[in-house]
């Protein structure tokens, strides 16, 4: 999970959540995928490929993992997708993303 100022905004939301796999383990299925590049809060740059007719961020790679793939959890759609073991730039988030005391297996 990344909080940072360019997850969000890609998103849309206040932050995003990937899962990374080695790339020889992804197959990218046949189809249109349009690639942006951007360059994160920690300075390093992504490229992002996404669907060209519903803007759908599908997969990244990132030039300091070049034997890496992310995936964007959401492209998955699987409520029971496994949750995220590992959240950085915190100093980004929003303070009520996650208000401490919440029983995160009652929200609705």
């Amino acid at each position: 999970m990344c909080h940072c100022l360019a997850c969000q905004q890609r998103t849309g939301s206040v932050f995003g959540v990937q899962a990374r796999f080695p790339r020889e383990a992804v197959i990218a299925r046949q189809g249109d995928a349009t690639a942006f590049t951007r360059t994160g809060d920690s300075g390093n740059t992504a490229t992002l490929y996404f669907c060209p007719r519903c803007g759908t961020t599908v997969y990244w790679e990132m030039a300091t993992q070049p034997d890496v793939l992310a995936v964007a959890v959401g492209a998955f759609a699987d409520p029971g997708f496994p949750p995220p073991r590992l959240s950085v730039y915190e100093a980004r988030s929003h303070a009520w993303a996650l208000p401490s005391g919440v029983d995160l297996e009652h929200l609705d």
